[in-house]
């Protein structure tokens, strides 16, 4: 059929409201048509048509209507600068229009009229640009490539100014169309957008219904899922609820969040209105405390990581599980980015610096993080430069004033620091607040330092018997938030108090519950604490010793069989497979090694010789190398100061310490040939 008559048949189509199969006919041959008018009128007109025809547009379903008018007009850009090119080759005409790039692009665009809305024009100029300069085509002059990026920037701003009177399928077009074309515009015409009407449509788009629908699919899946017997979760491929998981994951702004999380970030960064901002950062902390409230009442909220394999059913492990996992990954890396540049934005513009908005903002921040805690803690979610860069920083904001300080701990503390949560979520929050309080004892006064810190990590500490894995890292977080308050000068009173305590749980805690490195590191910590030039010293003189003889009468009891390889997490296997086979005895003497520098200077010499005793015990000779070369280590490679260092060379030199290292025992006495015996009675001339 010529091209014409199938024009008209096209333009009486569009007017009626098709089904699915004939809607995508119309739209297939749309796409011919574009590409084989020759008549620029006729191409202005099917454009002004389609941008009001009820049978492209009745479904209202926002993204998805949208890509298809963006992919009409950049499949049939694509094509004609395709013919363009063969038919410069052949130097003869090809199939198609016969029009080139410049003239079809002027053609096609003023058939975006006054008779549709902006927010359509805008899906025009995106698919044209998209489809004549995307993948370094460049089919258009310089100047008038310049002139449909400044189209695209004004008809997009135009959009949004009018975007609440035009509806929530307005919203999402102009989000999908920019989310689009955004990186082919030039930073001059990126400058130019919008921002504030923008970022809160982007924030909308990403956690609405268009996104990730404010966590509602968690509540289908709860539905879906089911306990079998063994306590076995099992959730069905073929339930609504994992059909609604793919849909979802199909949708335009969902399958490309990536792009759509930088574009809201942009929109942070170049917001000319503060507040603007911190409705942004507002709408994701309700957002995520939606998730983490709803994902706290399914059910597989109570499945530890460790146990997956026996929790879930294998269709669930193998199917549905790493369909759910795949959400709440993208919906921590696109929260993650926007808040990065909320963070980044609030160290410079002066607005947000004011006096309590900076830590309010870094107080909504680690809420924020804490809301995602249980995806960004499974698997090393939370191991990439934009999590670290949130948290650290706002962390070093919120540390800067004491009472916005204690006053976060106070809200997101433990309900009762005194009982151990029985569920797996719960207990995994409560790793994130140790995680947290380890870095804020600077800040905060002593009594609120024991409240807030000291008590909630006594409390796993003291936990006896077994412990499951999921506990492991709680226990070790708690170890950390101890040693944080130890370590700060001007709690020295409550560090006398606790650390007769802490050393007797670090000493029940090894080596079950925590591994060689991590006793040696803490106990160190510990003597650093309590020695010169620390305050604690001059305060109790005698507390550094008291330590090193707990951990004198550990050693005469220690177990000699190697410890076993702690693979139980990530972190684990990184630091286990990185250190020499040891013992609990060989630990404890390392431990003891550990220990040297930082020895009063009254006590170097005594614990240098108490120290080459205990190495002359170990009798693995795989165990007694590792140990001598860490003793050598301490001696010669710069640990000690200068006074302590003199010591040491004095004894291995003259007072025996090379013979009890070497040889493992005492020196004999050196006499010389015809000297009296000290036990003589008489001479014997």
């Amino acid at each position: 059929m010529p091209a014409d008559r199938l024009l008209n048949t096209v333009l009486q189509y569009y007017q009626d409201v098709h089904d699915a199969a004939k809607t995508d006919q119309i739209i297939g041959t749309t796409v011919h048509l574009l590409t084989h008018l020759s008549n620029p009128l006729n191409l202005g007109v099917l454009t002004s048509q389609l941008l009001t025809a009820p049978a492209i547009w009745h479904r209202q379903d926002g993204p998805r209507t949208a890509l298809r008018v963006i992919s009409v007009y950049s499949t049939a850009a694509v094509r004609i600068r395709d013919n363009e090119v063969e038919a410069a080759k052949r130097k003869g005409p090809v199939d198609g229009s016969g029009l080139g790039c410049e003239e079809w692009t002027r053609a096609v665009v003023k058939g975006a009229d006054d008779r549709s809305r902006r927010w359509q024009h805008l899906l025009v100029l995106a698919g044209v640009l998209m489809g004549m300069e995307g993948n370094d085509r460049h089919a258009l002059s310089r100047a008038l490539r310049n002139t449909l990026e400044q189209a695209v920037i004004m008809a997009a701003n135009l959009a949004l100014e009018g975007n609440i009177e035009d509806g929530p399928t307005a919203a999402a077009s102009i989000v999908t169309a920019l989310n689009f074309v955004f990186p082919l515009l030039s930073e001059h015409h990126q400058a130019q957008l919008n921002c504030d009407a923008l970022l809160p449509i982007a924030i909308w788009a990403i956690t609405g219904e268009e996104g990730f629908c404010d966590a509602q699919f968690l509540r289908s899946v709860d539905r879906d899922t089911t306990l079998q017997s063994g306590h076995v979760f099992s959730w069905s491929a073929q339930s609504s609820s994992c059909n609604l998981l793919r849909e979802m994951e199909k949708q335009p702004l969902v399958a490309n969040m990536g792009p759509l999380s930088r574009l809201a970030a942009f929109a942070v960064q170049h917001a000319k209105d503060t507040t603007v901002v911190l409705q942004a950062q507002d709408a994701l902390l309700v957002f995520t405390s939606r998730v983490l409230d709803t994902w706290q009442k399914n059910r597989f909220s109570e499945i530890d990581s460790a146990s997956e394999g026996s929790d879930l059913s294998p269709e669930t492990a193998q199917a549905t599980w790493p369909l759910l996992w795949q959400v709440f990954k993208k919906l921590l890396f696109s929260t993650a980015a926007v808040l990065q540049a909320i963070v980044a934005r609030s160290l410079l513009d002066p607005h947000m610096l004011m006096h309590g908005m900076a830590c309010g903002i870094a107080s909504k921040s680690l809420q924020i993080l804490r809301n995602m805690f249980f995806i960004s803690n499974r698997n090393g979610n939370g191991a990439f430069q934009v999590y670290t860069f949130v948290y650290m920083t706002s962390l070093d904001v919120l540390s800067r004033d004491a009472l916005a300080t204690e006053t976060f701990l106070r809200e997101i503390r433990p309900t009762d620091a005194l009982l151990i949560p029985s569920t797996h979520l719960l207990k995994t929050l409560d790793l994130y607040y140790l995680n947290v309080a380890e870095h804020l004892p600077l800040s905060l006064p002593t009594d609120a330092c024991e409240t807030l810190i000291v008590k909630p990590a006594v409390a796993y500490l003291s936990q006896e018997g077994p412990m499951p894995p999921s506990m492991t890292d709680i226990f070790e977080s708690a170890h950390s938030a101890i040693l944080s308050v130890l370590s700060c000068p001007q709690h020295s009173a409550l560090t006398i108090k606790m650390t007769p305590f802490y050393i007797v749980k670090l000493f029940e805690s090894f080596p079950l519950h925590i591994s060689p490195r991590q006793f040696r590191v803490a106990f160190k910590t510990v003597m650093e604490i309590v020695s010169p030039p620390f305050p604690i010293a001059a305060m109790d003189p005698h507390l550094s010793e008291t330590l090193l003889e707990m951990l004198r009468t550990n050693l005469s009891t220690a177990s000699t069989q190697s410890l076993p390889r702690n693979l139980g997490s990530v972190a684990g296997a990184l630091e286990e497979t990185q250190q020499e086979p040891l013992s609990e005895q060989s630990a404890l003497v390392m431990t003891l090694i550990d220990s040297l520098p930082f020895l009063p200077l009254p006590l170097v010499e005594e614990w240098l010789g108490i120290t080459a005793l205990a190495m002359s015990e170990i009798e693995d000779a795989r165990l007694n190398a590792s140990v001598k070369k860490r003793f050598w280590d301490v001696l010669v490679n710069g640990e000690m100061d200068v006074e302590r260092s003199t010591i040491g060379v004095a004894w291995w030199g003259t007072k025996g310490g090379r013979e009890l290292v070497l040889f493992g025992g005492a020196p004999q006495s050196l006499v010389m040939s015809g000297a009296l015996n000290g036990d003589a009675t008489s001479s014997r001339l």
